[in-house]
């Protein structure tokens, strides 16, 4: 009964508190131009100066004659009026659409209407979001548990931190321990109830810690690696001041990270059975350093393992002269006198501010019409390249730290949510293959990102009353582009495919799926969000087979060492440049889907725009080789020379892979494309062929094995292009001359001096 009532509850939810409302027609003939999702209801329908206008509760879409534009109203950033008839919109992911209208009275109020709809909620459950949960509720009031499913993610998200602890490995009985001092999130707001810190430190000292910290933000460790058993850290600022202040625990901490690693990598050895570090120090009992010193010593098996821990490497995201800047605001960084066995590094990171200027500068040289002259140089001055590099060598000093030097590392910026889970974030993925996976991908956002209060709120400007343009940058972003910089160098290692990325830019500022909403953990905890929305790892998930990397090796590098040089860095044209138009699927709904293996294999023929992404097109067998050895022109042209030799139909049949009408066969039965001559015809030349290659003949014998003559007007067997067109040598295996035919043929032509003349290019 109580389900039911609840039911009930949430179908009356539906249709009172989210409506739905008949459009205005501004012309008796226009209709509705698009399917509707669920919860989205149409406002306006009016007829611009070359296109189609409507705006819903969602999305704007604007059909002109040759395209569909598509945007979710909370990834317009602004709209504005041009030249008195055009309406310019800018998008928060770089695009910008432009209509025409034909009268002014229509581009204002048009204008009014996307204003009004585009500002942030005063009330967080105006978001599109709910309104799409509670009516996919209300539809599939049958189907619930399957749409429950459907819209939640996955297991492997849910129990995130235990699973994680588990697979990394953590020695949770001598080194590591898990601290609940930040349940219900009473000591730090913005990071997760469950904290990983050294086994010897108490809660009393996390307390402490926590007041000389921004925001509360204490060191918490939030990776180890599985071979050395170097972790990687995070936390805010010190708040050391113009006093200079500083904290003993803090100092302790730091330390203590170090010698945990130490402790952990020793008792994977062997185990530390006397050790006094597995006691419970969660009652508030202080242990000092002489204390620890002595617990340590004290066991035969430490002093017999000479525990020697590595020296930690705090990265400041920051520039030194930026920390210092930090402490007239009450910040600053790390003194290494203070905290011994500690290196400080800066990477002189650009702040929120920077990112934000360098990304306009950007999203103005993506959207000038027509394309600028100048366009490399334009697009250096903007300098997302640059922050692009910076935040990559950040990432790699990590991997370098961890995988090679064995040592911590303890990375923080100003308030540890900004540049401290981008460097984070991206040293996992470099380290670990399994943040590499849809699963992996999925666990390490929630963590890094969600679980440790990154503000998407703030930073996307779709929360309660977010009018600060200050608090607005596309950090998340950055850190994708970053991934898909990645993907470029290693298009093996990553089982999720670019479009996977784009969608993910898209849905990040939609407001179709709750995913993304709110600036921390409490606040999504607050507001029943993940109750009341739908994940976006719904669509996201491992079995959507139209974001799975065709290319992806489980056997591929374990440890990336990517190229960090701006040369080395392309702009993503799949999200910045006007030829990729944001757009909203109709499939972005959490409908059932079909079963996966009832799907075809999808492959996209493109992924620079958001059309269809998770729709598939061509199938698998149609896919074009990459290898020039294999592709279809090459296997024609190499046909065809084989024809003109004189190896006869039969011949030529036996060259042709065996199982296969009209398909190629690479390696272990793999199809490479399709022969586009049918067989039929294929007979029919051959014979046509065949008469002139017996003519040819003829005239070879006459002209003598040295002389050249002139062929079928190709490229060498082998896919090379040997110079002058049609030429071949004697031997008719093309201009190669690397396999030798029937004897007197296929060798090189002689100069008049003795030596072999080259013709076309050497053998391989």
């Amino acid at each position: 009964m109580e389900e039911e009532g609840q039911q009930s509850l949430e179908c009356i939810q539906a249709n009172q508190i989210f409506p739905r409302k008949p459009p205005v027609l501004e012309q008796d003939d226009l209709q509705v131009p698009y399917a509707e999702l669920h919860g989205e209801f149409t406002q306006y329908v009016g007829r611009a100066e070359d296109a189609i206008i409507a705006m819903s509760n969602y999305r704007l879409h604007i059909k002109f004659k040759e395209s569909i534009v598509n945007v979710p109203l909370q990834l317009i950033e602004s709209v504005e009026s041009r030249d008195m008839f055009q309406l310019h919109i800018t998008c928060k992911d770089c695009k910008v659409v432009r209509c025409q209208f034909s009268t002014l009275e229509q581009c204002q109020e048009w204008l009014k209407r996307l204003v009004a709809a585009i500002r942030p909620p005063a009330h967080l459950e105006e978001l599109f979001a709910f309104a799409y949960h509670a009516w996919c509720v209300d539809v599939y009031t049958g189907e619930k548990e399957q749409h429950g499913q459907l819209c939640r993610p996955g297991d492997h998200v849910t129990s995130r931190f235990k699973s994680e602890v588990e697979r990394m490995g953590f020695d949770t009985q001598n080194a590591w321990r898990v601290s609940h001092i930040n349940s219900k999130h009473k000591l730090c707001p913005s990071y997760p109830q469950q904290l990983l810190v050294p086994a010897w430190i108490t809660d009393k000292e996390l307390e402490n810690v926590a007041a000389f910290r921004s925001w509360k933000r204490i060191p918490a460790v939030v990776y180890r690696h599985q071979r050395t058993g170097a972790v990687i850290a995070r936390c805010g600022q010190p708040e050391v001041s113009w006093w200079g202040w500083r904290n003993a625990d803090d100092e302790h901490l730091v330390q203590s990270i170090a010698k945990a690693c130490a402790v952990d990598s020793s008792s994977a050895l062997k185990p530390l059975t006397h050790s006094s570090c597995s006691r419970d120090f969660s009652n508030g009992t202080d242990l000092s350093d002489t204390d620890f010193e002595s617990s340590m010593t004290n066991s035969s098996e430490v002093e017999s393992l000479a525990i020697q821990p590595h020296k930690l490497l705090i990265l400041d995201a920051r520039s030194y002269a930026a920390a210092v800047a930090n402490r007239a605001k009450g910040g600053g960084c790390e003194c290494p006198e203070y905290y011994p066995n500690c290196e400080v590094v800066f990477m002189s990171m650009a702040n929120i501010h920077s990112i934000r200027k360098s990304f306009q500068a950007l999203r103005f040289l993506c959207t000038q019409m027509p394309d600028p002259a100048n366009w490399l140089s334009a697009l250096e001055n903007t300098k997302w390249l640059q922050h692009l590099s910076l935040l990559l060598k950040a990432a790699l000093l990590v991997v370098n730290t961890v995988d090679r030097d064995h040592r911590p590392v303890l990375v923080h910026c100003s308030d540890g949510w900004d540049r401290t889970p981008q460097i984070a974030a991206l040293g996992k993925i470099l380290l670990d293959p399994y943040y590499r996976t849809v699963e992996g991908f999925q666990v390490l956002v929630e963590t890094e990102w969600l679980d440790f209060g990154h503000k998407f709120a703030d930073r996307c400007g779709h929360g309660e009353n977010a009018e600060d343009l200050n608090e607005r940058c596309p950090v998340f972003l950055q850190w994708l582009d970053c991934v898909h910089q990645l993907q470029r160098q290693f298009p093996c290692s990553f089982e999720f495919n670019e479009a996977f990325l784009v969608k993910l830019v898209q849905h990040t500022y939609s407001c179709l799926y709750g995913t993304f909403l709110c600036n921390s953990g409490k606040e999504r905890e607050e507001r029943l969000s993940q109750e009341k929305t739908c994940s976006v790892w719904s669509i996201l998930r491992p079995a959507n087979r139209a974001f799975r990397n065709m290319l992806y090796s489980s056997h591929s590098e374990t440890v990336l060492h990517p190229v960090c040089h701006v040369r080395n860095l392309l702009l993503w044209t799949a999200v910045y440049l006007p030829s990729s138009l944001p757009t909203t699927p109709s499939d972005d709904s959490c409908a059932p889907y079909p079963n996966p293996e009832d799907q075809p294999l999808g492959r996209r023929s493109k992924t620079r725009s958001f059309d269809n992404l998770p729709s598939a097109c061509e199938v698998f067998p149609n896919r074009r080789s990459s290898d020039p050895s294999l592709n279809e022109k090459w296997q024609d042209h190499r046909r065809s020379l084989e024809l003109n030799i004189g190896t006869g139909a039969e011949s030529d049949q036996d060259e042709r892979p065996a199982g296969q009408n009209g398909t190629l066969v690479g390696p272990a039965g793999l199809r490479t494309g399709p022969v586009d001559r049918a067989q039929d015809e294929s007979d029919g030349e051959r014979g046509e062929h065949g008469e002139r290659d017996g003519q040819r003949h003829e005239d070879r014998k006459a002209e003598g094995g040295g002389a050249k003559r002139r062929g079928g007007g190709a490229s060498c067997v082998r896919g090379h292009d040997c110079g002058a067109d049609g030429e071949r040598s004697a031997g008719g295996n093309g201009g190669c001359g690397g396999s030798r035919g029937p004897a007197g043929e296929g060798q090189r032509p002689r100069r008049q001096d003795g030596r072999a003349r080259r013709t076309g290019c050497l053998p391989e």
